[in-house]
């Protein structure tokens, strides 16, 4: 299987219009080439890939006949994986399982079938080297509700840089091209479909809200968590954890038959998501740490690559596992459920306050016991994803209050990182020959341990601010 990123931006245009002169962006444009594709595009019967923004199709005709599956990147990049034709119209295996998390037990099937005549011209620089594709695209649409017809126009990046797209987007736009209204040629030929599918309560309760936003956050991130991007996978932990924050704090918000059994699911994501995390984090900061003791940085760098690799392979496992399957359809039945009964909880407001404040006698009461700092910096945590369910809202004082707490627990993490730090050292340094330059690695993480409580005191009474919390009451 092949992949490529992507980077394209997608233009509307009325019946006849004529390409403008690019030589105003571009050295010159080559010779255009005519290609007649036809797809059939395959989804769920209830369009689970085209609602998370990924297309699936099997197409003949143009340079890149195949299979291809294209999933959400960044800004107007994506990511598309393509494989070979094939004599049967089965999806690929390989295909199917980059989205076995959207699609889970559902079958695939084809749901459009688009026939493009494309016009397709290669922008070029000076060299003759071609930076972009201008593809212009008649297109007949098949459907269950019938046919449609469009023009529309893609330029495409080859070797040119951003700049480029916005350089032929002024001169397309002078021309008549408007960006167009839907991300792809599937979602408007699905477009009526779609609307009904993703139909929203006008207005969701801030929980609720919240809690929809931290399940969209684990289905969006799968893709990338798969492949071990460290950022994707910071990300689906975060929601995983703030999801399971959220049905502890507002348990009057869920039917707590589901909610109780999910918050024990949630927590399993969570640690096989956190063996690749904590182990890739320690070792950037350790391994700065040692960089005065090149022999204990390397050491260090090993075992933690041993790690990080372990927790790779069990994440992969996890993820390709029936349990997680049935950890996406539990979160989903229950947020869906709440959702559509409209559940509302009076307290919930008061329910954010109570967690903050047993936060604060946490603290309050921890001496310079780790075990006790610890278990106050997991409150704050529970506390500040409570106080963000309705921050947005509170205006200016909630975004206040959240950066607070968010400083507030960074201190106390950086100490809780320290003693983690200091547990790995002690373990690493047993029986090495140069167990003396681990220790003096201990005495500075020691240190590091020391000052942050030295700098509880300035971030605490920041976030205790009266003018910061008295939207709470």
């Amino acid at each position: 299987m092949q992949t490529a990123t992507e980077t394209e931006r997608k233009y509307d245009v009325p019946a006849g219009f004529i390409l403008p002169d690019l030589t105003g962006a571009v050295a010159s444009l080559g010779e255009a080439e005519v290609h007649d594709l036809d797809a059939t595009y395959f989804d769920t019967a209830d369009l689970r890939l085209a609602r998370n923004k990924h297309t699936l199709r099997r197409r003949t005709g143009g340079n890149d006949a195949g299979w291809h599956l294209k999933t959400p990147g960044t800004g107007s990049s994506r990511k598309e994986h393509q494989m070979p034709l094939d004599d049967e119209n089965v999806v690929p295996a390989e295909l199917t399982g980059i989205v076995r998390s959207i699609v889970r037990t559902r079958e695939l099937k084809p749901v459009a079938r688009l026939r493009t005549h494309r016009i397709e011209t290669p922008l070029r620089d000076g060299d003759g080297r071609t930076l972009a594709l201008v593809a212009q695209d008649e297109v007949g649409a098949e459907t269950d509700a019938g046919e449609q017809r469009w023009q529309e126009l893609e330029v495409e990046l080859v070797d040119g840089g951003p700049e480029l797209l916005d350089a032929v987007e002024e001169l397309l736009r002078a021309a008549g091209a408007t960006p167009a209204a839907g991300p792809s040629k599937l979602a408007r030929a699905l477009d009526d479909r779609l609307r009904k599918i993703n139909r929203k309560p006008k207005k969701l309760n801030p929980v609720l809200g919240y809690a929809r936003e931290q399940r969209d956050t684990i289905a969006e991130q799968d893709a990338a968590v798969r492949e071990v991007e460290p950022e994707a996978v910071h990300k689906m932990r975060v929601a995983t954890r703030r999801l399971r924050s959220t049905l502890k704090t507002f348990k009057a918000s869920f039917n707590q038959e589901r909610a109780e059994p999910l918050k024990d699911e949630l927590k399993w994501l969570a640690d096989s998501l956190g063996a690749v995390r904590d182990a890739q984090v320690l070792s950037q900061k350790l391994g700065r740490a040692a960089e005065p003791f090149p022999t204990v940085a390397q050491e260090l760098r090993d075992r933690f690559a041993i790690a990080v690799e372990q927790g790779k392979q069990q994440l992969h496992t996890d993820l390709d596992s029936d349990r997680y399957l049935a950890l996406l359809d539990a979160i989903d039945d229950l947020v869906d459920d709440a959702v559509t009964k409209g559940i509302e909880d009076a307290g919930a407001l008061g329910r954010a306050a109570k967690a903050l404040r047993k936060a604060d006698q946490l603290l309050d009461e921890a001496t310079a016991d780790d075990g006790e700092l610890h278990e106050a910096r997991k409150k704050y945590k529970q506390a500040r994803y409570a106080v963000e369910v309705f921050a947005e809202d509170a205006g200016k004082p909630g975004r206040q209050l959240v950066k607070g707490l968010t400083e507030l627990q960074d201190v106390l993490g950086a100490h809780q990182d320290s003693v983690v730090a200091r547990e790995v050292l002690q373990d690493a340094a047993w029986e090495r020959p140069n167990a003396f330059d681990y220790g003096i690695l201990f005495a500075r993480q020691e240190q590091v341990g020391e000052e942050t409580r030295l700098g509880l005191s300035e971030v605490t009474e920041k976030s205790r601010k009266g003018s910061l919390r008295a939207w709470l009451s």
